[in-house]
């Protein structure tokens, strides 16, 4: 069994639109239950969410992942949304796209 790795998380929840009021209100909350948040951005009707998950394999990251928004539905008062995406990605890929170049919408950069 392997250690534990850092997993890099974007995960995007959405649904039927609420307040802005009350959505920053409940994902201050869900970020006091969770202080591991890094960033997220918000509107009426959707959030994503970037964070580190402490996992053995990318598939326990993912498990983690889609489980955070329904583990603190309640006692953060979130919406009641649906999973609009997923991204995990280990520490290595998500450093190397940090640095990666940008190049125009259709062109091609080498890794």
């Amino acid at each position: 069994m392997q250690p534990d790795s850092m997993w890099h998380v974007t995960l995007t929840m959405g649904g039927d639109s609420h307040a802005l009021d009350e959505l920053l209100a409940a994902l201050e909350r869900l970020s006091d239950e969770r202080p591991f948040l890094l960033s997220g951005r918000y509107a009426g009707d959707r959030v994503e969410l970037r964070y580190w998950e402490e996992a053995q394999d990318c598939h326990d990251a993912c498990a983690l992942a889609l489980r955070l928004w329904f583990d603190h539905r309640q006692s953060a008062g979130l919406p009641n949304w649906s999973v609009l995406g997923l991204e995990v990605l280990t520490r290595e890929e998500h450093q190397r796209r940090d640095n990666a170049i940008v190049v125009p919408a259709g062109g091609w950069a080498r890794f």
